[in-house]
């Protein structure tokens, strides 16, 4: 009986929830889906966690799972849109690719034929104006952070690959601090070979492993 009861609840509160959404704007439809996504799951644990009052638990367990699901780490604001529409028409055709993440920031995939020539760090010229136009955004949204991750392809040692990967996104920060972004905002890192995306085996693959990630938050408030 006890089942049938959690289950029902969960249904309910998570149904209400995700309908809800239908009528709000993007960033109240992301936050009020992640909302009845943790309804949901804090229904179910809160029913299956029961004592001996399975409707009080479930209860409970709804509204710190909906709590959870709506706070999330970072949100997608309508600033965050306009930044990424704004990105995505700055970068057409360059082969830079724009998305949204599931944690809710905007990220840019940046390959080695706009970023960086193979063993160097100095930013080619076809990445400045799209660096330019990425500087315009970030000082138009103060209140974002941002995070820069450089790799490289597996060729060479580790000892080669790690501080070229970081030397990559310094240069990156550095670009963009030069033209108006404040260093406080920017966190860089590097993880060398150690996540390809591609098989290193073939040149294409080795190309497409040598990359910059560039991560734009604005934390949830």
């Amino acid at each position: 009986m006890n089942k049938i009861v959690v289950t029902l609840a969960a249904i309910v509160i998570g149904s209400g929830g995700l309908s809800a959404c239908a009528n709000m704007n993007e960033t109240q439809r992301d936050t009020g889906t992640g909302a009845a996504i943790g309804a949901l799951a804090g229904a179910v644990l809160g029913g299956v966690t029961a004592g001996g009052n399975p409707g009080r638990s479930t209860a409970t367990g709804a509204a710190l799972g909906a709590a959870l699901g709506a706070g999330g780490g970072y949100l997608w604001s309508q600033h965050m849109q306009e930044q990424k529409a704004a990105m995505e028409q700055a970068t057409k055709g360059t082969g830079v690719n724009v998305s949204q993440t599931a944690d809710n920031q905007l990220k840019l995939d940046i390959p080695s034929d706009v970023s960086f020539d193979t063993g160097r760090y100095d930013i080619k010229p076809n990445l400045r104006p799209v660096l330019d136009r990425f500087a315009s955004t970030l000082n138009q949204n103060p209140v974002t952070t941002v995070k820069i991750i450089g790799h490289t392809d597996s060729t060479g040692s580790d000892a080669i690959n790690d501080p070229l990967s970081v030397n990559r996104a310094n240069a990156t920060r550095d670009y963009l601090v030069a033209r108006g972004v404040a260093m406080n905002r920017i966190s860089i890192d590097g993880r060398g070979s150690h996540e390809p995306i591609a098989d290193n085996s073939t040149a294409a693959g080795r190309a497409m492993n040598r990359r910059v990630e560039i991560f734009v938050g604005e934390a949830a408030r």
